[in-house]
């Protein structure tokens, strides 16, 4: 998966767990929970949305470095394949 396919999941997936976030306005270094109004279910939502649009588990011990934009990109690009459908 292109990082551009990897970007767009991790927005997907944050817009089911924070329908108000506009796209355009993260800052991709800035951990979300700074940014946008979610708490811990709402990350582990998250966490669990891109599970299932990437086929990638992220391991709890692993949360630290998926919390911005980037570094989401940046784990799961080292982790994923191919993309499911």
């Amino acid at each position: 998966m292109s990082d551009r396919e990897l970007r767009d999941i991790v927005l997907r997936s944050l817009r089911r767990v924070a329908p108000e976030v506009d796209p355009g306005e993260i800052d991709p270094d800035v951990p979300f929970q700074e940014q946008l109004d979610i708490d811990s279910m709402d990350f582990l939502n998250f966490i669990i949305g891109i599970a299932e649009a990437t086929g990638v588990e992220i391991p709890e011990r692993d949360y630290p470095k998926v919390t911005s934009l980037n570094a989401c990109v940046a784990y799961l690009a080292e982790r994923a394949v191919a993309p499911k459908a």
